[in-house]
């Protein structure tokens, strides 16, 4: 079994629901849609991402013999027998990838039988919540940091294989320039970076040699980490060593720094570069990076050309988890509504419209009724996948590198206040009058029990 697309990765529950769906014969069609319910503390907006993971895993679901054989002995032989040929056969509706959306907006919807909609909730939220995670996390460190080089450093610190490659893939879909985890690059198409590590520096006995050895094995880009002794010393070894290697028309293209004051540490080898006719080396930093800092360092003036985000960024450290639900909406021709305490959902199937203002800034959106309920703005759910295959040509296949771009266009407009590190006051989500009507319509229809007392017990 591959334990990344098994679909034993899943939760029990799901398998227990699926079975009883199938003895009471319930196959029609359901609707259901995932969103999130509300933004952290630290977070504005929220950067739709994963949705081509997503798809990937809808389009090839299916049960291998080996994963058969396992169930067999724990669940029915109805229940095996209806999974050998399971297949997803429905239909999806998103935002494409890059969107950036608010609370309460579904950014998501399965259409399909019942038993398929159901089983495959768990995956799908694992999926798109970890990447809007991380996009939503790295989006911070690309607005405050316009034209710098950004750099995902935090593999060996990721919660694990899948969630390193997730992440190098969310970050520079947000508008990071690339990765160190060179898996991620060469899957998904994307740039890698790296230098060295102390290690290599701590190898010769000589810190100029160890220098030297790196830029003529990599002569046409080499950055020299320069933190591991003295930093400012080390920096005029680099000048001296540049005098060197110009006469074979090699040039040093930038010196790291990884420990200390980098502000300070930045400003001093600069100096020391540009005294010595290196100012095209470029300084790169990292070291427990996070946007508040990267943020703090590009507004003391620190002239650092580009920064590797790591540990903080894969594990999202200040915002770790959103919270994301995956409901039921519609079954059968109904509308469904869950109305549990601080976790009642809009029912029925949605669009949302997002209004401009005459500078083509986002001003507020609506979220509606998909059918007989328009209103004024940009749709942002488009279809994705019919009878369980992708619609060529539509979002769902655009190349990572078209996303990337079409995220960073969408920071151009949002309103200034939100593109800010700063928490401020909600963007306004209205929802449509006609939603809030079926909302009511389902409610009576129910006829909640009001008293204890009509209970028998």
């Amino acid at each position: 079994m591959n334990p990344l697309s098994s679909p034993l990765l899943t939760d029990h529950y799901q398998l227990t629901m699926l079975e009883s769906y199938l003895q009471q014969g319930m196959q029609e069609t359901a609707v259901f849609e995932l969103f999130f319910r509300k933004l952290p503390p630290t977070r504005n907006f929220l950067v739709a991402a994963g949705l081509e993971q997503a798809l990937e895993f809808l389009e090839n679901l299916h049960f291998s013999a080996g994963e058969l054989a396992w169930l067999k002995p724990r669940f029915g032989r109805a229940l095996v027998n209806y999974l050998e040929h399971f297949r997803f056969t429905g239909d999806v509706h998103a935002m494409p990838e890059g969107t950036l959306f608010f609370p309460d907006e579904p950014i998501l919807r399965i259409t399909a039988p019942l038993p398929q909609a159901q089983f495959v909730e768990s995956r799908l939220i694992n999926l798109l919540h970890f990447e809007t995670l991380i996009a939503s996390k790295a989006a911070r460190s690309v607005l405050v940091a316009p034209g710098k080089l950004l750099v995902d450093f935090g593999m060996r610190r990721a919660h694990g294989a899948e969630a390193a490659l997730l992440a190098a893939r969310a970050s520079y879909l947000a508008g990071f320039s690339g990765t160190s985890t060179v898996l991620a690059a060469a899957i998904y198409g994307m740039p890698s970076f790296g230098t060295v590590a102390h290690s290599y520096i701590q190898a010769h006995t000589d810190e100029t040699a160890a220098f030297e050895h790196l830029v003529r094995c990599h002569p046409k880009n080499s950055t020299l980490l320069i933190d591991t002794y003295d930093t400012e010393a080390a920096a005029i070894k680099v000048v001296s060593l540049a005098r060197k290697l110009a006469q074979d028309g090699i040039e040093v293209s930038g010196v790291r720094l990884d420990s200390g004051d980098l502000g300070m540490h930045a400003r001093r080898v600069r100096r020391i570069l540009d005294e010595g006719r290196l100012e095209k080396t470029r300084i790169f930093a990292s070291g427990n990076l996070n946007e508040n800092r990267v943020h703090e360092l590009i507004s003391s003036g620190a002239p650092i050309d580009g920064f590797g985000v790591g540990t903080a960024l894969d594990v999202s450290s200040d915002a770790p988890a959103l919270d994301c639900a995956y409901k039921l909406q519609e079954y059968a021709g109904k509308a469904r509504r869950k109305r549990s305490e601080g976790k009642a959902t809009w029912p029925g199937r949605k669009q949302v419209y997002r209004k401009y203002d005459p500078d083509g800034r986002a001003v507020r959106d609506v979220v509606a009724l998909e059918k007989d309920d328009p209103h004024e703005g940009e749709p942002l759910i488009v279809p994705m996948m019919r009878n369980g295959r992708r619609i060529d040509g539509i979002n769902g296949n655009r190349k990572l590198e078209a996303i990337r771009g079409q995220t960073v266009a969408n920071y151009a407009r949002l309103p200034e206040p939100l593109r800010s590190l700063e928490t401020v006051s909600a963007y306004p989500v209205e929802i449509s009058a006609s939603l809030q009507a079926l909302a009511k319509k389902v409610d009576d229809e129910c006829r909640p029990i009001t008293s204890i007392q009509n209970l028998r017990i």
